[in-house]
């Protein structure tokens, strides 16, 4: 796969959205605006959107006929699956098939002609801007990822892919490059043989009997093996991790736990005066960071900075980040920090509560931050006040002191 690296042409591309019963169409929307984030983070120009129903999603080609056709239409691609297999032909079969190749170009034609799930749309004029990649707002197996490229001719990904990229992306130090490093491998392995085109057997063992390994189970090795190192050096930096937290275990830590690009980072920069990374985008922030209040409190309290979430977060991203997600574990108390101005806030909060519970933090105590209050008009301010009374309205770029949270 490639990508942008920003001194590249920016690249079009088109969402794709899988709509399964149970899904509202609002939920549908906010999940493709979600993934609009995503792709204008990754850098990637987004031209179309679409979507359609399905019982599942396990599908061949995920989609429909006729909206495959349709979306073979926005990249200019044939909108017909190539076979996977092309068996080579015999001598005595390739000069027999020398006789009958008009005959076979006229059936090969047909064939393409009855493939066509809609003819109207194949007199259709394609868009003025053709897509060159093509992303879905859900998981690919490495089969639907082939038929897709193959059906559309253009590059493939789905939801998974493109937050890892984002994550690969924005890691910061060793423990974080490390960590995505994980996740992408773990991605990358059962897609091997899916991108790659050498099935080519190496040569064997010692004297060179047996077939040896193809290059794609030989990839495979590799990456199993960079995996296992990782996890290796992964365990050694858990270790300084622990041995830091183990010091701090006398003094009261509260960490910022929420949805991406929520606020976390700009709130910690108000509370505690640091210059940490603050920038409106999704997963601008990986790394952990502590830091005391400032002016500092009695008893002393540590903020810590944790990496936010997002609906549909890939596993293995959550479990690479476990060393992450255990400053919320050890924490006194957890801030639950949330846009208020965002509509779809009330389920970005459950996501992170889920994912919370997953690593064993959902019992810690807890309170809820609607941040952005200055983006909030009065009325719903008062709606909210009324909906959460236990709530704490913030504003960033005001906060000079530190409420009491009752923090003994």
């Amino acid at each position: 796969m490639t990508y942008p690296t920003g001194k590249e042409e920016v690249l079009s591309a088109i969402l794709v959205g899988v709509q399964l019963p149970g899904v509202f169409d609002s939920e549908q929307s906010a999940s493709l605006q979600e993934l609009e984030r995503l792709v204008t983070t990754l850098g990637y120009r987004v031209i179309g959107k679409m979507s359609q129903k399905r019982k599942s999603t396990r599908g061949a080609e995920i989609l429909g006929p006729g909206k495959l056709a349709e979306l073979a239409r926005w990249t200019g691609g044939s909108g017909i699956v190539a076979p996977r297999v092309v068996h080579k032909k015999s001598k005595a079969a390739a000069k027999f098939g020398e006789t009958t190749e008009n005959q076979d170009q006229d059936d090969d034609h047909d064939d393409l002609e009855e493939s066509l799930p809609d003819e109207s749309l194949a007199h259709e004029a394609p868009p003025a801007e053709l897509a060159q990649v093509v992303i879905f707002d859900c998981d690919l197996s490495p089969s639907q990822l082939r038929n897709l490229d193959s059906a559309t001719g253009a590059q493939v990904m789905d939801r998974t892919g493109v937050i890892i990229e984002i994550f690969n992306r924005h890691a910061r130090t060793r423990a974080s490059r490390m960590q995505v490093e994980i996740a992408r491998l773990t991605y990358m392995a059962p897609r091997i043989r899916e991108t790659t085109g050498g099935e080519d057997r190496g040569g064997g063992g010692v004297g060179g009997k047996g077939a040896g390994e193809t290059s794609v189970e030989l990839d495979r090795r590799r990456i199993r093996d960079r995996i296992k190192e990782l996890k290796t050096e992964l365990e050694s930096i858990g270790q300084e991790h622990l041995t830091r937290r183990s010091r701090r275990e006398q003094e009261n830590c509260v960490a910022l736990v929420g949805y991406t690009n929520a606020g976390k980072s700009s709130l910690m920069r108000a509370l505690t005066g640091s210059d940490v990374l603050v920038a409106n985008k999704l997963f601008a922030t990986l790394d952990t960071t502590v830091r005391a209040i400032a002016p500092e409190t009695r008893p002393k309290i540590l903020i810590s900075d944790t990496v936010g979430f997002i609906k549909k977060l890939p596993h293995d991203l959550v479990a690479s980040f476990k060393s992450t997600l255990d400053e919320a574990l050890n924490a006194s108390l957890l801030l639950y920090v949330v846009d208020a101005a965002d509509p779809s806030f009330r389920s970005q909060l459950d996501v992170t509560k889920q994912v919370l519970s997953e690593v064993g933090a959902g019992g810690t105590p807890s309170l809820l931050i609607l941040n952005k209050r200055d983006c909030l008009s009065d009325e719903q301010a008062q709606g909210l006040k009324a909906e959460y009374p236990e709530a704490f309205f913030f504003q960033p770029e005001r906060v000079k002191t530190w409420p009491n949270f009752g923090i003994n």
